[in-house]
């Protein structure tokens, strides 16, 4: 499993459309192969930026399999024009620490 996480910096005055439109665009990315979950977080000292975790079974779920598909291009049109700066998305990988 991997972790997605991306720090979204979303446009002032716009985070109930933004709030509203990722709640409708979540099915978009919950329907696609490697999905195993998502949330949303909303950052409690900023009240324009949230943090976007996914997780998926593997990098080429995200990478390819979401980033290549018809879905991607709705959500990248539901969601994208909100944000200033665009983010910057990282994967990460559990270490074991038993």
């Amino acid at each position: 499993m991997i972790t997605e996480a991306a720090m979204l910096q979303v446009k002032p005055g716009l985070t109930r459309q933004f709030e509203q439109s990722f709640k409708e665009a979540s099915p978009l990315i919950a329907s696609m192969d490697g999905y195993l979950g998502h949330e949303l977080q909303h950052c409690m000292e900023d009240d324009h930026k949230y943090l976007l975790i996914v997780r998926w079974r593997s990098l080429e779920d995200h990478t390819v399999g979401f980033r290549e598909s018809a879905q991607y291009q709705e959500w990248k049109a539901m969601l994208h024009h909100y944000y200033s700066p665009f983010p910057v998305v990282e994967h990460y990988t559990r270490i074991n620490l038993d």
